[in-house]
């Protein structure tokens, strides 16, 4: 939704006069009677598409649009070539009868469908408490002025609340500034991976849902996943290394620690594990999205928008459900890059002698840590993220909730490196388990006993070992991602 500019002074006010007197005037012309058109009045069309169509020819190009929209006093920049090409069909760069009205019954049934979300009480309008709950809900904290301001830009009659005639005749010809706008172009999980998948999963619009935009947005995700963990590989098996093997008797610079991989191994080595890596993100992107959608069905009610809290519940749990089912392959992933060359085949061989040697535990050592690192890698990515996309929207956002790449960029790597501080001593602890190797079970450490032994030798800072290569990955790791995802999102046809 935008939020329009509060005028200030006399002269404020007087402009805002002239101007509604205007909007009047253009309305009476242009909408001839809006308050008896029906969504289904095939003669209203005809009659809004005939006063569009200045040359007459059956046809309204994006020209003949621009200018009827400007009458209507919508300026927004490329407003007349997203509705264009949305409802242009045939592809002829214009739209004739059949296309325009398809287009104005389609967008008025989505405009129908959130403004009935947003009357919460059922009585035919929309008033600012509605307005600051429904924000409130997605996590936009805005004060009671903020949305006075909201209704303001949509109130005609003055009345400081919204009916849906009013709500039709601001959003008809308005690519909608609604939630679904908000929410599609915040989305940051399936846009930037870094490598770890404990993030909470985005949110998709009913349309998204029902035309399958979806699955090619996760298809997109997976694909930009794969290509940004490949490109920060090395990186990655630097930080393993470290957090398995450095100590305070046993340093590993990043000089020293990638002179000893391409020694032992050659320059290929640098890349031990990442197939496994890049293997998981199918059947954990997957498990992660149905399991959210099945939590956010039991907490809460299919016509409410998800609270914040309830969403970071059904996304930790969803976490939770997704590395329970792919955590064999998480161990797998440590051993094979912790291997020294000739020690397995592949990720066959390696599963194969972990069996024979050490049972199938061994697939779930460092599991507990792993899951309680869940918690506050979601909970403050999560909390950090919505925080700043709040106060972009609130206090930066203009004309379009579109923050741009490097706003979103900037936010999702902050607010990722802010959740990995929080969780890396359970990572480090997680890795060290999973990648120990014996048949005695008096040699396997407890979570705790392991945490005291490291901060014992090697201090609290011991604890963040193999940080500094997992922070140098974050950057190339988020621009990777969103470059490939944008790519595929034009070659699945998804890209807007």
């Amino acid at each position: 939704m935008s939020r329009s500019c509060s005028q200030h002074g006399s002269s404020g006010t007087l402009l805002a006069r002239i101007s509604s007197a205007m909007y009047q005037m253009l309305r009476t012309f242009l909408l001839s009677n809006a308050r008896c058109w029906d969504a289904d009045s095939e003669r209203s069309y005809q009659e809004l598409f005939e006063k569009l169509d200045t040359n007459k020819d059956g046809k309204v190009d994006v020209a003949e649009l621009r200018v009827g929209l400007k009458a209507m006093g919508i300026f927004r920049q490329g407003a007349a070539q997203e509705i264009v090409l949305t409802g242009d069909q045939n592809k002829d760069g214009s739209l004739d009868f059949n296309e325009f009205t398809k287009y104005l019954k389609e967008h008025e049934k989505k405009l129908w469908l959130t403004f009935k979300g947003l009357d919460r009480n059922d009585d035919g309008r929309i008033d600012a408490s509605e307005i600051q709950q429904s924000l409130t809900e997605l996590g936009m904290n805005v004060s009671r002025e903020d949305a006075m301001k909201i209704l303001q830009s949509m109130d005609i009659d003055g009345t400081m609340m919204v009916d849906w005639n009013e709500w039709r005749e601001h959003f008809l010809f308005r690519p909608a500034h609604n939630l679904e706008e908000i929410i599609r172009y915040w989305k940051h999980s399936s846009l930037l991976d870094i490598g770890d998948s404990l993030e909470i999963p985005d949110e998709f619009t009913e349309e998204e849902k029902s035309s399958g935009g979806w699955w090619k947005q996760l298809v997109a995700g997976g694909v930009a996943g794969a290509v940004s963990r490949t490109g920060t590989a090395p990186l990655d098996r630097m930080k393993v290394l470290m957090q398995v093997h450095s100590s305070k008797g046993n340093q590993i610079s990043l000089v020293g620690g990638f002179k000893q991989m391409i020694t032992e191994g050659g320059l290929t080595s640098l890349w031990r594990g990442n197939g496994i890596n890049v293997l998981k993100i199918g059947p954990e992107t997957a498990i992660k999205f149905m399991a959210y959608e099945q939590y956010k069905k039991l907490l809460t009610s299919e016509e409410k928008k998800i609270e914040t809290h309830k969403r970071f519940m059904a996304g930790s749990l969803a976490g939770a459900t997704a590395q329970t089912a792919i955590y064999p392959m998480e161990v797998l992933k440590t051993r094979l890059t912790l291997r020294k060359t000739g020690q397995f085949t592949g990720m066959f061989d390696c599963a194969k002698k972990i069996l024979r040697k050490e049972g199938v535990k061994a697939f779930y050592k460092g599991y507990i840590p792993n899951l309680l690192g869940i918690i506050p890698y979601a909970g403050i990515d999560l909390a950090v993220y919505e925080s700043l996309k709040n106060a972009w929207l609130l206090y930066r956002a203009k004309d379009s909730p579109n923050p741009g790449v490097l706003v979103l960029l900037c936010c999702g790597t902050i607010s990722s490196t802010c959740g990995q501080l929080a969780s890396y001593p359970l990572a480090l602890v997680r890795t060290r388990m999973q990648a120990q190797a014996s048949l005695d079970a008096s040699d396997q450490p407890s979570m705790s006993s392991l945490m005291k032994k490291i901060v014992a030798k090697d201090g609290f800072f011991g604890l963040y070992r193999g940080i500094l290569p997992n922070f140098m990955k974050v950057i190339p790791a988020v621009s990777i991602s969103y470059v490939v995802y944008e790519y595929m999102k034009t070659g699945l046809g998804i890209s807007k």
